[in-house]
């Protein structure tokens, strides 16, 4: 058994909707998400998984990855907001979804049920004989907000704390016992 995993979580590429202020539903990268993908080098990794939107996939296969589609790299729901712009969800509802982590108003998926399901991910990463060392995973902000917050075993309340920026990486370790956040650039 190895005894240290290395997960490189790599937020998608830009698309439209990032670009709109818009809430995501299943696009492709746009143009700029195109060029910000050059250059970049995941070498080394062993395997590569990603989220099963579009965008994630897209993200994967111009950085070279055959990557395997988990669903628990999905992107958080946001329900009936799916497609419409920031702007226009009202202010009271807007509050209750930053400030309540327990509270998802536009009935799709809560802040606490992501981290959760993020963390049954990772969980599953370390169950057992581990085969993989070095994993690069390509998902979305809000899963890469969600393992962040599992590896520091940080409060949900946290999670806006963290901004993700396109094709940023994030490096998480496990060693024996624990999450730990390596990088994050």
């Amino acid at each position: 058994m190895n005894e240290v995993v290395r997960l490189t979580l790599v937020s998608h590429a830009m698309t439209d909707a990032m670009a709109a202020g818009r809430f995501p539903t299943d696009e492709p990268v746009n143009a700029l998400g195109r060029r910000q993908i050059e250059g970049i080098d995941l070498a080394g990794a062993e395997r590569a998984v990603c989220g099963p939107e579009a965008r994630t996939q897209q993200t994967a296969a111009l950085l070279g990855l055959a990557p395997t589609i988990e669903s628990g790299l999905a992107d958080l729901d946001c329900g009936r907001w799916r497609g419409d712009f920031l702007g226009r969800v009202s202010p009271a509802e807007m509050t209750i979804w930053l400030t309540d982590p327990t509270r998802a108003p536009h009935g799709g998926e809560s802040v606490v049920d992501l981290v959760a399901r993020v963390g049954r991910w990772m969980d599953s990463l370390t169950a057992g004989r581990i085969e993989h060392a070095k994993m690069v995973a390509v998902t979305h902000p809000a899963v890469v907000r969600a393992a962040v917050l599992v590896a520091l075993d940080a409060p949900a309340k946290s999670f806006w704390r963290i901004d993700i920026a396109p094709v940023s990486r994030t490096v998480l370790h496990f060693r024996g016992h624990a999450w730990t956040l390596r990088s994050s650039a």
